[in-house]
């Protein structure tokens, strides 16, 4: 669903935040639940854009998760959102998106507490917002494909070891005031743009006074060029697809479905060319329950 939407409120609110400052003439608002496999369907095509369109956009990710929705993934044993259903659900979606997600970590280890998981993302946060990038990606990868209970402090700390943030740091944001303050910032940004479904894009142009443009739900990856088409003053000139060794170095780890979509080839294209580069020793791959991922190797 695409709708208008007046946003001066919220950057009335935020034009003084540095953070966020930026030359590019359009801003993507992102409004993702970190345990929802419709968002992580979305990633080949936020890739995409972003390989392509980068130049021209930033990207900043708002967590949306009232108490209410995140007891939509602690599992009952009666009624509605038992384990199975909701394994039984990411199953589909992986069947359908191509991007694995292992139901099986409703029924061998399920989210313990899903608000700490939207915590540690805005701990991440506030050690730089490329930091925070990486650890959401490689949050969801522990959860959809290594069936990871990412409400588990041990789980949050280890991931943050990976993506190189510093651990006491961490720790000690995971229950501080600055942290909650930026969940309930995000929290009242999602209310004010009246998201009522995940995933939402709300793309700004931050040179205009005009409406921006929220889409509800996950579209094909021309739909969103259209619309960052529309939102720009000026012609957009898409930049040239990298070669796909330097797409593995700059992204490190990624699905064969998002290689197909970058690069608009099939998914038996994809992996032909993804296995050239593992008899190189560039690539190595790495089996998932749906599908394959690859993972860049350096300095081979």
């Amino acid at each position: 669903m695409l709708t208008l939407y007046n946003s001066n409120s919220f950057y009335d609110e935020q034009e003084n935040n540095k953070n966020y400052a930026c030359q590019k003439p359009l801003e993507i608002y992102s409004v993702i639940d970190p345990l929802c496999p419709e968002c992580w369907s979305l990633e080949p095509v936020l890739k995409k854009l972003q390989v392509q369109y980068g130049h021209y956009f930033t990207l900043r990710h708002f967590v949306s998760g009232s108490l209410e929705s995140l007891n939509t993934y602690v599992p009952r044993k009666k009624g509605i959102n038992t384990a199975e259903q909701i394994a039984e659900k990411w199953e589909k979606t992986a069947s359908i998106s191509g991007m694995s997600c292992d139901g099986d970590v409703w029924l061998e280890n399920p989210i313990s507490a899903p608000h700490k998981a939207t915590l540690a993302i805005k701990a991440a946060e506030l050690q730089g917002k490329q930091q925070g990038m990486k650890f959401l990606r490689k949050l969801r990868e522990n959860l959809f494909l290594n069936k990871q209970n990412i409400g588990n402090d041990e789980v949050l700390l280890d991931i943050a070891r990976s993506v190189n943030l510093d651990e006491d740091e961490f720790l000690s944001d995971l229950s501080s005031e600055a942290t909650i303050k930026a969940l309930r910032c995000d929290l009242k940004f999602t209310q004010e743009m009246d998201v009522t479904q995940i995933p939402t894009l709300i793309v700004f142009n931050d040179k205009t006074d005009d409406d921006g443009i929220k889409i509800s739900g996950c579209y094909s990856y021309e739909v969103y060029v259209e619309i960052l088409k529309e939102m720009s003053e000026v012609p957009l000139e898409p930049s040239p697809l990298p070669e796909l060794e330097d797409f593995l170095s700059t992204y490190s780890f990624v699905a064969t479905k998002e290689v197909s979509v970058v690069y608009q080839i099939s998914c038996e294209e994809a992996e032909k060319r993804l296995k050239r580069l593992v008899l190189q020793q560039k690539v190595e791959r790495v089996p998932v329950k749906y599908g394959t991922f690859w993972r860049y190797l350096p300095n081979r």
